[in-house]
């Protein structure tokens, strides 16, 4: 059985890790390690009135059982096979690939998915983690928000033994398995493309700096203008990652006198917006202005000009995480082996940008 944390009457016991366990439940109450494990799971072998003090102090201090551990326990020839797997946007061309590769892949491998929506918000985030804790699902694979920087609910997932695999957006605060694209090369390769075809003021519209993916396209962009002898200028880094945002700033970016003749942007969505703004302002793409993104989502064939930008192959990460889950699960990956997988990126040259 399961909890959900509701309240906390009185500070836990806690081992030294800060992480509860049967052991300190049984500590503090006086009893053993198996008669906690016994009311917990509801055993008839524990009187009514024992099992409802254990259980409650389960409750007040937040312990969940390992979900994993306990479906072994109950039933050798078939373990949970249900996989949680958080995506912070389905609507999102890239991560929904991410989700039919998951999907597809965990089909294959015996194993159904659960999964939810963070909507880039921590707090639901943590709800999510705590629910796939009580759902007892084998494992969790996860993009986490824009606004997470607390880890505390990886951790307790960790703690419960249950495997994590992060993808896209890694979590730099646990040692944990990741699957990841190549940023940096992506990056590095796009903006050598528009340095090829003759653009030297390239503007680079990147995420939040405390995202790995935003640092690597960065350090990317960075090192091929640098290769070239052209030195990166700041007021042409803009922290801007979406359709919305890009139809905001980058009016005031084109109207200056030393306005950029290329924009390599962190996604589809906002090169997409960018091309709207040029459009309606009288530029010509790429004559103009030339403007690369970062995805190759279906939105790129359907603008006009079609959108050069770097090919993701999301479905490709969701497999290659399910891969890890699943042989951390069965045992194939030991426990403590931590796999780090990067799927390589190719340059899509359409027509927002000029030929070399």
């Amino acid at each position: 059985m399961s909890f959900i944390y509701i309240c906390r009457r009185k500070p836990p016991i806690m081992s030294e890790n800060g992480t509860i366990t049967m052991k300190d439940i049984a500590r503090e109450l006086g009893v053993s390690v198996a008669t906690v494990s016994r009311a917990l799971q509801d055993s008839p072998r524990i009187s009514p009135e024992q099992r409802e003090r254990i259980q409650r102090y389960a409750r007040e201090h937040n312990f969940f059982p390992n979900a994993l551990a306990g479906s072994l326990r109950r039933s050798r020839q078939e373990p949970v096979r249900i996989i949680g797997v958080i995506i912070p946007q389905i609507a999102h061309y890239y991560f929904s690939t991410i989700l039919s590769g998951i999907e597809e892949e965990a089909s294959l491998r015996g194993y159904r998915i659960l999964v939810a929506q963070s909507d880039e918000r921590y707090e639901r985030e943590v709800r999510i983690c705590q629910s796939f804790l009580a759902h007892r699902v084998c494992g969790v694979i996860v993009s986490q928000a824009k606004d997470t920087t607390s880890y505390g609910h990886f951790q307790q997932l960790q703690d419960a033994g249950l495997p994590l695999v992060f993808y896209d957006r890694i979590c730099t605060g646990l040692n944990t398995n990741r699957v990841v694209v190549d940023d940096y090369h992506g990056a590095f390769t796009a903006v050598k493309h528009l340095i090829e075809t003759g653009c030297r003021r390239i503007a680079f519209y990147g995420s939040s700096m405390r995202l790995e993916i935003s640092k690597n396209r960065y350090n990317g962009y960075r090192d091929a203008l640098l290769e070239a002898g052209l030195q990166p200028n700041e007021s042409l880094f803009l922290e801007c990652d979406s359709y919305e945002a890009a139809e905001m700033m980058t009016p005031a970016l084109l109207e200056r006198e030393d306005r950029p003749d290329a924009i390599f942007a962190v996604n589809d969505d906002t090169a997409i917006g960018i091309l709207n703004v040029a459009k309606r302002m009288g530029l010509h793409v790429p004559e103009d202005l030339s403007i690369c993104g970062f995805t190759n989502g279906a939105l790129a064939m359907a603008c006009e000009p079609k959108l050069t930008t770097i090919e993701q192959r999301g479905s490709r990460v969701g497999k290659e995480a399910v891969d890890i889950l699943v042989d951390h699960v069965e045992g194939i990956i030991p426990a403590d082996r931590v796999e780090r997988r990067v799927v390589k990126t190719r340059l899509i040259v359409r027509g927002t940008t000029k030929m070399p």
